[in-house]
């Protein structure tokens, strides 16, 4: 089963809320998104405990697994893009390929991985201690300009997001 490409631009949700999870952009307290990256982690662990954690429930859709991997990925490339902001003036972050990555998760061991998102929350939330100006800027390749404060939100969005794919 191959999973097709996301390319939608998902920056909408800066904006406005995400009809889908119920995401709000403005309710982010980007100081205190550390922490709550962080409480996430146990209802991921509940997920990589599931009987069929490894399925897909459709040719289209990852399977819980593989959406933990996933969210493990984002919270370190979030950390790194973070501290990417806050040490060079307007940095472009590396391209990310999310599907490329997602190439291998199906075989990750779940007990490891529930392990891992712990360990990237971690990361993910030392990046916020430190943050003391939440207005600097940074660029994806394809020109969306962020802000410290503004890439937290949208970080935020795609974890909460993700806790609903997996109905969790």
């Amino acid at each position: 089963m191959t999973i097709i490409p996301d390319t939608k631009d998902w920056t909408w949700v800066l904006e406005r809320s995400c009809e889908e999870c119920g995401f709000e952009p403005g309710t982010v307290d980007v100081r205190g998104a550390g922490e709550d990256a962080r409480a996430m982690v146990p209802r991921w662990e509940s997920v990589l405990e599931r009987e069929g954690v490894r399925e897909r429930p459709d040719d289209g859709t990852w399977s819980p697994l593989e959406y933990a991997c996933h969210v493990r990925d984002v919270l370190l490339i979030f950390a790194e893009r973070l501290a990417l902001m806050r040490e060079h003036d307007g940095p472009e972050f590396p391209n990310w390929d999310q599907d490329a990555a997602a190439g291998d998760y199906a075989a990750h061991d779940p007990a490891a991985v529930a392990a891992e998102l712990g360990s990237a929350a971690d990361a993910f939330a030392a990046e916020f201690a430190v943050v003391q100006d939440w207005s600097r800027p940074g660029y994806r390749s394809n020109g969306s300009a962020f802000t410290t404060d503004s890439i937290v939100r949208y970080a935020m969005h795609d974890l909460v997001h993700h806790l609903h794919d997996v109905d969790a």
